[in-house]
């Protein structure tokens, strides 16, 4: 390539990555692997290295990926939280042992596994957690101090009283909790997390720390940034220490004296990785002595003390035997494919879902092909592409007839997925009783999948509803129910009744419709029958609500079925009403006002100030647009500040919010 080629190609590449850094760091929500954005960040190292004139301020190169999100406030770091360079090849590590070796003699190396979450600080004072913080850009986070309250692996009081103490570590999510997590994601016709670490990212981002701790987040401690009142020479130690504190650190620090043992220990960490209840995306390799850190400092983006191992995507070949075609509670039809068993990234594997027809017809997926599989984030199995084509195979069509009831399957409002059509499908029937007794949603202990089942065969229930005509006897009438357990089940279903209405909203299944936007439907109209009778204006005019949402809440409460089930509900005696008592707030100059805070106000914190515009019966939103009542900005306000001046939008600084307050 000549140079104008280079050039151009420099700028394709910060342009694909900066996009990706976005959908990766700030929105949870990747399209790409890491393997494959590794690969471009790469390429566009190895261009500016032979071309640094190429090199610009805002490289990719140059930065962390993410920056502090707007809906927290910022936190700046005294230490900074730098990134890892990657090495992709034992080769690579033998270099950075050379780099390490020109400057200090006799390194020793602590390595540990890479663990893939969100990294985050935690400060103490005299022992007690004061505030947490991501990440960010490495200079400047986002506060997160509730939300990081939420994590029972987190201590909030040390066992010693140290003066101050600032720690790193990593937030995760373990593989069960990120399993549970997704199906209960794709029951409820929710777009699921694509791996363990946007799924940890999103909880741990979230403005509602209850909805944090909801999910199960876990966090390892690995670094000690900032500390008083006590003296620490080497990585090990500070862990040992560390863990003396309470925290929860690496279950795997080895420290090596040569580059060999490094490449043995970053084997036996990849061949470990299967079988961890985490997900581990490499290896880390650092300097043990700090002493030794301090003379070898950092680029302008990386500790030269430090390096991280990334294991390339394990991919194999194996024969598609089959494909299986699934109904889901809210019908739609999911294929499987089912394939001959192989071990990938330590487990065994035999299946993998295809999504829908469009992805199978985009990959050209046969029975009876070679396909290559791979672990989409080491955690789920996934097709990448076909191999070979069997001799004589046809192209694969989903059936147009449900396979559980033999009724016509269809595609609903431009969906890729295909639905069947019959609202009284068996399948749906006991996906829909399984997603009901749910914990999330009635929290019927005791119901498993197993009672449903044999309940069902029994021919003892056909709807939900029929749990809370069961009996005693037709407890006892099941096999293997004894007096005690049917006794404690009837029980159950009994306390079930007076459930909060939020958890019967979110019982009932209705598409789109998850366990938060259940809650904002049970908060703003306060019973069942006010849901029911909402029209599609009220309720989309709910923070948080699309109209695709509303439109779903309308079209089940217009049907003549749920009238029915509503006067069923009431007759057995279902709770229908709000029990969290509703708070009347007295007319102020902020009650059913939309308002945008932008920017660094004088004194308080973004987030103190949603609370007040909230605690008022306004509604703090994250973006400018027609329906904003007023912004509320600070110093270096930016973007919202000059569409809010273009569209005309009453803007307010912190004194005037304060005589708004008060008046």
């Amino acid at each position: 390539m000549d140079i104008n080629e280079i050039k151009a190609r420099a700028e394709e590449l910060r342009s694909q990555i900066l996009y990706h850094n976005e959908r990766y760091y700030n929105e949870d929500s990747p399209e790409i692997s890491d393997y494959e954005y590794d690969m471009m960040l790469r390429e566009l190292e190895e261009i500016e290295k032979e071309n640094p004139d190429l090199i610009t301020p805002d490289s990719p190169t140059q930065r962390v990926g993410g920056a502090a999100a707007e809906k927290f406030s910022p936190v700046e770091h005294k230490v900074p939280m730098e990134s890892l360079h990657d090495s992709f090849s034992h080769e690579e590590i033998r270099d950075f042992d050379k780099r390490v070796r020109e400057s200090v003699q006799s390194p020793e190396y602590a390595v540990e596994p890479k663990i893939d979450g969100l990294s985050v600080s935690a400060e103490y004072r005299n022992g007690i957690f004061v505030r947490g913080s991501t990440r960010g850009d490495g200079k400047v986070g986002e506060d997160i101090t509730d939300n990081l309250k939420t994590i029972k692996s987190l201590p909030m009081k040390l066992t010693r009283p140290v003066p101050y103490l600032e720690v790193r570590g990593e937030v995760y999510m373990s593989i069960d909790s990120f399993e549970q997590l997704t199906a209960r994601q794709e029951e409820n016709d929710e777009k699921p997390f694509k791996n363990p670490r946007n799924a940890a990212a999103g909880s741990l981002r979230q403005k509602d720390s209850k909805i944090t701790k909801e999910r199960n987040l876990d966090i390892f401690v690995f670094n000690v940034q900032q500390i008083e009142g006590e003296e620490l020479t080497g990585h090990k130690q500070s862990l040992e220490f560390l863990k003396e504190l309470g925290f929860t650190v690496l279950p795997f620090c080895h420290v090596c004296k040569t580059v060999d043992e490094v490449s043995e220990k970053i084997d036996e960490i990849g061949n470990m990785r299967g079988e961890l209840p985490f997900q581990t995306d490499g290896a880390v390799i650092k300097v043990n002595s700090f002493a030794q850190r301090e003379v070898l400092g950092s680029t302008s983006k990386f500790p030269k003390w430090a390096e991280a191992y990334k294991y390339p995507p394990e991919e194999k070949e194996t024969e598609l035997l089959d494909i299986e075609i699934n109904v889901g509670r809210t019908g739609v039809l999911t294929p499987t494919a089912i394939f001959t068993p192989i071990t990938l990234a330590g487990t065994t594997v035999s299946r993998a879902t295809l999504h829908n027809q469009e992805f199978i017809s985009e990959k050209d997926i046969r029975i009876g092909d070679t396909v290559i599989l791979r672990k989409a984030g080491e955690i789920i199995p996934e097709v990448v592409s076909v191999a070979k084509h069997r001799e004589n195979s046809e192209p694969y069509q989903i059936p147009r007839i449900c396979p559980s009831c033999g009724s016509p399957v269809e595609f609903e409002n431009g969906e890729a997925a295909l639905r069947c059509s019959n609202t009284e499908c068996p399948a749906q029937l006991m996906r829909h009783m399984i997603h009901f007794v749910s914990r999330d949603a009635m929290d019927i202990d005791g119901l498993g999948e197993k009672v449903l089942h044999a309940l069902a065969e029994n021919d003892l229930i056909h709807s939900p509803l029929d749990l809370y005509r069961l009996t005693r006897d037709d407890i006892l009438s099941l096999e293997g129910k004894k007096d005690k357990s049917a006794d404690n089940l009837i029980s159950a279903i009994e306390k079930s009744k007076s459930n909060d209405l939020y958890r019967l909203v979110f019982g009932l299944g209705i598409r789109h419709i998850g366990q938060k936007a259940a809650k904002l439907l049970a908060d703003r109209f306060r019973t069942l029958d006010e849901i029911a009778a909402a029209s599609l204006e009220d309720i989309s005019a709910i923070e948080g609500f699309g109209e695709i949402m509303a439109q779903s809440v309308v079209s089940y409460f217009s049907l003549e079925k749920t009238g029915e089930l509503i006067n069923e509900i009431h007759k057995l005696g279902l709770n229908t009403k709000n029990l969290t008592e509703k708070q009347e707030i007295k007319e102020n100059p902020f009650l059913g006002k939309t308002v945008v805070i932008t920017g660094t106000l004088p004194t308080y914190k973004r987030n103190e100030a949603a609370a007040i515009i909230e605690k008022l019966g306004g509604k703090a939103a994250g973006s400018v647009s027609k329906k904003t009542d007023y912004v509320l900005a600070g110093d270096a306000a930016g973007s919202k500040l000059t569409k809010a001046q273009q569209l005309g939008i009453k803007i307010i600084d912190e004194d005037e919010f304060n005589k708004m307050i008060s008046g």
